[in-house]
């Protein structure tokens, strides 16, 4: 208050102010340059397509289903691992299909996870929760692919490489329930 009124004093005021005053010295003193740059932007608008919400429903969808092929896989695979060659035929049958049908879930999952990632690339929100998801649903599908082209056929034959299958399949089951978990509860999409 001081300062404005020694201003409006000084404009009005007939003679030349007195520079060596204190209250001239207060009223010139230049602002810091802190004060000046701490203005806010505004928030960028971002807008998310009306396709980027069905995928979202799609992918969500897939990953409900996802659980109950887990559930299967494990019991079936523990049969097959158990006993390999005197395994029931719904237990081989089973773990085929439920193979396939885990397989197509993912496919589902991470074209329209990764398309989103995309769409989303530019919102700031819960952008890091979404790309440690996406990395590590990603691992989950290589252990996967890996479990499944790979060790599967070699499983047959091998205790060592049934022990190796078992182990990769549950431990890529373990990242995806962690990753899953992990974005149903921060709400994350």
């Amino acid at each position: 208050m001081f300062v404005t009124a020694s201003i409006v004093a000084m404009l009005f005021a007939a003679s030349p102010p007195d520079t060596t005053s204190a209250a001239w010295r207060r009223a010139s003193t230049p602002i810091p340059r802190a004060i000046v740059d701490t203005a806010h932007r505004r928030p960028r608008a971002v807008e998310i397509s009306d396709a980027y919400y069905t995928r979202l429903e799609i992918h969500r969808w897939s990953a409900y289903t996802i659980l109950p092929l887990f559930a299967v896989q494990y019991v079936t695979g523990r049969r097959l691992f158990n006993d390999p060659a005197g395994a029931p035929t719904w237990a081989k049958t089973g773990h085929r299909v439920g193979a396939t049908l885990l397989a197509g879930a993912f496919t589902v999952s991470t074209v329209t996870g990764l398309w989103n990632l995309w769409d989303s690339r530019s919102v700031p929100e819960n952008r890091t929760l979404r790309y440690v998801h996406a990395l590590s649903m990603l691992a989950a599908d290589a252990g996967f692919t890996y479990a499944g082209s790979t060790l599967a056929t070699q499983a047959q034959n091998s205790l060592a490489k049934r022990r190796e299958h078992r182990t990769v399949t549950l431990a890529a089951m373990g990242v995806t329930a962690a990753s899953a978990l992990m974005m149903k509860l921060w709400n994350a999409h």
